[in-house]
């Protein structure tokens, strides 16, 4: 994991978390107000089961191609794509093609963080 206040991240050099057997989680820099993640999704199936927080999230599709429902919503998703999610609304995706996702959080998410 990246440590926080970072004001350089490789990703090279940040852990890569094994969530399921599709998804990883990669963090990559952080403060207490904003945080950067990459997702990667291996292969395809679901990269992030519906679910709210209280966090506001925006994220760029880096590669792949993913669907996304966003309150009720649901649109396909391709590299250069991009989606935002108000804090509390229910939202999930399903990974088309396998590919990259990069989460931005505001304010951070204090849940990816290991114990120390």
């Amino acid at each position: 994991m990246s440590e926080k206040g970072n004001v350089f991240a490789f990703a090279d050099a940040a852990e890569v978390e094994v969530l399921d057997e599709v998804v990883s989680r990669q963090i990559l820099t952080f403060n207490d107000e904003i945080m950067m993640v990459r997702v990667i999704c291996r292969k395809a199936g679901p990269a992030g089961v519906p679910h709210s927080h209280p966090h506001v999230q925006i994220t760029s599709v880096e590669s792949g191609m993913f669907e996304l429902t966003i309150g009720g919503r649901t649109e396909r998703l391709k590299a250069g794509d991009s989606f935002y999610v108000p804090s509390g609304v229910h939202h999930g995706a399903i990974c088309i093609q396998p590919g990259v996702l990069v989460d931005v959080f505001t304010p951070m998410r204090q849940d990816f963080l290991k114990p120390t």
